[in-house]
């Protein structure tokens, strides 16, 4: 009885990790602006057929993408983080005309250095992706840029 029971256990276990999606993966980089200022790159490699939202979405619709970033006396953020293009359609799962990204999308931004000395900036991004069937719950992830 209790090795029916092991397996039984297995095949859930296997089985719901089956289940689990993973239709954005996320990369970062830095690149230096001058001796004090970079530009930290948050790029969304996205799986076909699905799509990853904006930062700015309408009302009633779904989580906008989101970027924080560790506050640090070692630097300085400069504005808001800057996204690509996208594009822009009615999405019929919402019944609104939204702002997303296929295939890949990037958004920047800026920091002013307060020092010299070598820093990682810890960040966090919260998202949403949907395809034309489903959505997924927001997903929040931490990113780490590393600057030498």
């Amino acid at each position: 009885m209790k090795k029916i029971f092991f397996v039984i256990a297995f095949l859930a276990v296997t089985i719901g990790q089956a289940q689990i999606f993973e239709p954005v993966k996320w990369t970062t980089a830095v690149t230096k602006i001058s001796d004090t200022e970079y530009e930290l790159v948050a790029t969304a490699t996205i799986k076909p057929n699905w799509h990853l939202y904006s930062q700015t979405v309408p009302e009633n619709g779904p989580l906008a993408t989101s970027f924080s970033f560790g506050s640090s006396p070692k630097y300085l953020k400069k504005g808001n983080t800057i996204e690509d293009k996208g594009t822009i359609i009615y999405d019929p799962i919402f019944a609104l005309k939204i702002k997303f990204f296929e295939k890949k999308a990037s958004f920047r931004q800026r920091i002013k250095l307060k020092t010299k000395t070598p820093l990682k900036v810890n960040a966090k991004v919260e998202f949403m992706v949907c395809d034309d069937n489903r959505c997924l719950p927001p997903t929040e992830l931490d990113l780490v840029f590393n600057i030498n």
